[in-house]
């Protein structure tokens, strides 16, 4: 590199959703144009990515990728039971604004002072931070860039018309450089209209957002970093003229993962304890596109109902199955069954998972992270998404023709029989089935490709760090 090494500090809000796709970035920039690069979430989280440290806040190094956390008020970690959500998203812009300053003048003083500062979702007054210290800012925006653009078309000019249908979900709303889309399709939090709402807060979030990005967009073009690639969103990522979409992804865990990648650099960044069954034993004990992999993420909570009938779709389907079931959406008194047929797991490396040649079909909420993790690794998808931009994620899967749909009924539940039905389509022998691992095969293709030296993704990630070195 010309002159000084560039020092990217990366801070994340301390939620899975968020570490993971920060934390393949921060692996990303180290690999490819060999920046120093420092990776910052919430004590809370930072104390489970790395639980056998002696103090909560020490720092973990490992050559040029160290992991320093910041406190946002909530060191013992948020409570979603007892603690209130405007309240926290208050107290992680006060308190975190200090403690990353206080960071940047630590790191400063060790002589290894910011390039830029590169932020997640939720923690716009990073930029406030960046230029109190005259330091340059990028946003990393962790969903497609369909949903970024649906945010910024929803705050200039859209959000009455999105507001005044809200009850109506097939309602078709036609955004500019988007494809019509249904009231039902959109971001769940544009349903939430009153104050009192405990996620209120987080819809407040976003528009101080792009709130923010219009400010900038006074004095420069914003680069927002989004992990998604050209050929996936190739019209969406340039419909917006004024602002730079930079396509980066995807980034994703590729394996294997053993706890360290080839270049030693830390791999996984779980916030939850990986279960200790043998679960990959199990899955080479099952034939090829035979198993039925099941999981709704790291916050999503299913009803008794939705547990049972996941249970009886999958039974009723006669495939095995490996069902992600985390330890705190255990408390509604079913009993999972296990046998020779399906195995129930706490937590699991799920890319090392999707990656097995057993895995047929991947049953998710659509979180864009296990969407991405799809595409990587070739497995057609069931969505049943629960809330944020999952609905959006699970309307494009249906467009690049890489999954299918399951229908809930009026209670909201996906019910067995729809789950058997949408397993069939998907790892069946019909034609659409055919058609739908014919696509996820053309964008796991792709999707590598885009990633690889040379593809688009790395081109423009090279480019960013060149910008950056040059203060352009």
């Amino acid at each position: 590199m010309e002159q000084r090494q560039q020092h990217f500090l990366l801070v994340t809000y301390p939620a899975q959703g968020h570490i993971n796709p920060a934390l393949q970035l921060a692996k990303r920039l180290v690999r490819t144009t060999g920046s120093r690069v420092t990776f910052s979430t919430a004590i809370s989280g930072h104390r489970r990515m790395f639980p056998s440290l002696a103090k909560p806040e020490e720092e973990v190094d490992d050559g040029i990728l160290s992991f320093i956390p910041y406190s946002d008020g909530y060191d013992d970690g948020f409570n979603a039971t007892t603690d209130d959500v405007s309240t926290y998203m208050s107290r992680i812009k006060l308190v975190g604004s200090r403690s990353v300053s206080t960071l940047l003048q630590d790191l400063a003083a060790r002589d290894r002072p910011v390039s830029c500062i590169i932020y997640t979702l939720l923690l716009a007054w990073a930029v406030d931070v960046a230029r109190d210290h005259g330091v340059p800012s990028s946003l990393y925006w962790i969903q497609p860039a369909t949903v970024f653009s649906i945010y910024y078309h929803y705050f200039h000019g859209y959000h009455e018309l999105i507001t005044s249908h809200g009850d109506d979900p097939v309602f078709t709303v036609n955004l500019p450089g988007l494809p019509p889309l249904q009231i039902g399709d959109l971001p769940s939090f544009f349903s939430i209209t009153n104050p009192e709402h405990p996620y209120y807060s987080i819809l407040a979030s976003f528009r101080e957002l792009f709130e923010m990005l219009d400010r900038e967009e006074k004095s420069s073009k914003p680069r927002i970093l989004m992990n998604t690639f050209d050929a996936l969103e190739t019209d969406v990522i340039k419909a917006i003229d004024n602002m730079e979409l930079v396509a980066i992804g995807p980034l994703v865990p590729l394996p294997p993962l053993d706890g360290k990648d080839s270049n030693g650099i830390i791999s996984e960044g779980n916030l939850f304890k990986l279960d200790n069954k043998g679960y990959m034993e199990w899955l080479d004990s099952q034939p090829e596109r035979s198993v039925v992999y099941v999981s709704f993420g790291s916050l999503s909570l299913l009803k008794k109902q939705q547990l049972e009938e996941i249970l009886w779709g999958l039974k009723e389907s006669g495939r095995p199955f490996l069902w992600v079931v985390r330890k705190d959406n255990r408390g509604e008194g079913v009993e999972l069954e296990e046998g020779e047929n399906g195995m129930v797991v706490e937590w699991c490396s799920q890319v090392k998972v999707l990656s097995h040649p057993s895995v047929g079909c991947f049953v998710t909420h659509c979180g864009w992270n296990s969407t991405l993790e799809s595409l990587v690794c070739g497995v057609p998808t069931v969505g049943v998404p629960q809330w944020t931009d999952q609905a959006t994620n699970a309307r494009l899967a249906e467009a690049w023709g890489t999954g299918v749909r399951g229908e809930v009924n009026k209670e909201g539940v996906l019910e067995g029989k729809e789950l058997e039905r949408c397993l069939e389509v998907a790892m069946g022998e019909g034609e659409r089935g055919m058609e739908i691992r014919r696509k996820i095969e053309m964008w796991r293709e792709r999707s590598q490709e885009a990633v690889r030296e040379g593809g688009s993704s790395d081109r423009n990630l090279r480019t960013f760090v060149e910008g950056i070195a040059s203060n352009k």
